[in-house]
C-alpha cells in the first residue's frame, strides 16, 4: 500500500466545524503504519499513510494535511529531508511536523528540530504521550483555519 486515504464521517472528525484535514503519516514499515493509523482512526481522526517521502511530497503537492507524522528513517529521502522540503514550502511550513523514530541519538532530537520538526517521540511509542502530541498540534492547526 502506497498511499491510503480512510473516510470518516463528518461527525466522527475532531473538527466539528467541516471536514478535517487528515494526519498524514509517513512510515515504511507495515507494522508501524497500522498501529499508527489504527490508534489514530481510534481517536477520530481521518488518516492518510505514505511509505516514503517522495510519496508523502507527491501527495503534499495538492493536499494539506492538519498535521504529519514523520519516520525518520526512511528509503530513499529521508524523514529529515522530507521535512526541510516540507518547511521551505509556503504553503505546508505551519503544518506540524512530529518526527518519530526507533533510532535516536544523543544530540538527535536537536537535528530534527533544526530540519523543522515541531515535536518528536521516540519508537516504541507511548500511546497516551502520543495521544497528547497529536491532539496539541493538530488543534492548533485546526483552531486557526
Amino acid at each position: 500500500m502506497a498511499v491510503s486515504q480512510n473516510n470518516h464521517r463528518k461527525s466522527d472528525l475532531p473538527n466539528p466545524h467541516g471536514v478535517a484535514p487528515p494526519v498524514l503519516v509517513v512510515e515504511d514499515n507495515e507494522l508501524n503504519m497500522r498501529l499508527f493509523t489504527d490508534i489514530l482512526e481510534n481517536f477520530g481522526y481521518p488518516v492518510v499513510g505514505c511509505v516514503d517521502g517522495e510519496l508523502a511530497m507527491n501527495f503534499l503537492q495538492d493536499n494539506t494535511p492538519g498535521l504529519i507524522i514523520m519516520d525518520i528513517q526512511l528509503p530513499g529521502m529521508s524523514g529529515v529531508e522530507c521535512t526541510k522540503k516540507i518547511k521551505a514550502s509556503e504553503r505546508l511550513r505551519t503544518v506540524p511536523v512530529v518526527a518519530v523514530t526507533a533510532f535516536a541519538l544523543d544530540g538527535d532530537e536537536a537535528r530534527f528540530r533544526a530540519a523543522g520538526c515541531d515535536d518528536y517521540m521516540p519508537k516504541p511509542i507511548n500511546v497516551a504521550a502520543f495521544r497528547e502530541i497529536v491532539a496539541r498540534h493538530y488543534m492548533s492547526v485546526v483552531q486557526s483555519a
